[in-house]
């Protein structure tokens, strides 16, 4: 998409970031019944805290598309990445905004962090049955299922592993 800037978020983004993420999720269905999940997306300081909140906004308005966290193996909100593993979470896009290509720029900047801190791989998980068009994005870049990764947080939340290995960089001389 022309005219998208991704950029780590300014803590004056982060209630705009909560806003949209908390929105995006509601949009495709996935707080139903379940507003402890709504606190967590909402708080983006505590994210950016632990790792990188990545934002995409419109270079012509300012305007924020959406959101994508970044962490690293160890971190707080590192569900599934193992050492020498990056992963991305609560990757929003302002339902307004989809079908732009707002999501995988997200993804790309979070797969060029991971290879610039030299991780070997990026994993990801996306709830069965929703998102259809993250399942299309994942595919289109390569993310492969890892169905040993697959786990549930909570009853009837199943989370499909998702793994994309990073191309070994090739020392300079």
């Amino acid at each position: 998409m022309t005219g998208l800037l991704v950029r780590r978020a300014a803590a004056a983004d982060f209630a705009a970031v909560a806003r949209l993420t908390v929105a995006a999720y509601e949009a495709d269905g996935q707080l139903k019944g379940e507003s402890g999940y709504a606190v967590a997306l909402a708080d983006v300081a505590t994210r950016a805290a632990s790792g990188e909140v990545l934002v995409a906004v419109d270079e012509a308005t300012g305007g924020l598309l959406g959101s994508v966290t970044f962490v690293l193996s160890g971190t707080p909100y590192a569900e599934l990445c193992g050492p020498g593993e990056a992963e991305f979470r609560m990757l929003a896009v302002d339902p307004a905004a989809q079908g732009r290509g707002t999501g995988a720029a997200l993804a790309r900047a979070c797969l060029s962090r991971a290879a610039e801190l030299g991780c070997s791989a990026v994993v990801i998980c996306r709830r069965d049955g929703f998102a259809e068009a993250g399942q299309r994005l994942y595919e289109r870049l390569g993310f492969v299922r890892t169905p040993e990764r697959d786990w549930s947080p909570l009853p009837g939340v199943e989370l499909l592993g998702l793994r994309l290995e990073l191309p070994v960089a090739t020392p300079v001389g």
